[in-house]
């Protein structure tokens, strides 16, 4: 038996598979819906919010050397007779909190 159609078959079979796997992989990002959903829940343990909001598509954020994707968004509360703006951003991929400010009026 002459193994070598057989070998070049299986090469190019493993590497055509190598390849569809790679080129069909997609980048998952959580929904911005549940980040929000967090930074909501995080806000209210600390007292009633007003209003709130979020970019619904992913943007990149660069933090030298490195470049992520991040949902951006804010929340509002009145506190202390004064109302409080804050703007966050989160990790897309997993929902964490990165920053939190306090926006100066």
């Amino acid at each position: 038996m002459n193994w070598k159609p057989f070998l070049i078959g299986a090469a190019v079979g493993i590497t055509s598979v190598y390849l569809l796997r790679e080129s069909t992989k997609t980048k998952t990002y959580i929904s911005s819906e549940k980040v929000l959903q967090k930074v909501k829940d995080t806000f209210k343990a600390k007292g009633p919010i007003n209003g709130s909001w979020i970019h619904m598509e992913p943007e990149n954020y660069e933090i030298t050397p490195m470049t992520s994707k991040i949902y951006r968004g804010g929340i509002s509360r009145h506190r202390n007779g004064n109302n409080e703006h804050y703007e966050f951003i989160a990790d897309a991929h997993t929902g964490t909190i990165m920053d939190i400010s306090l926006i100066k009026n």
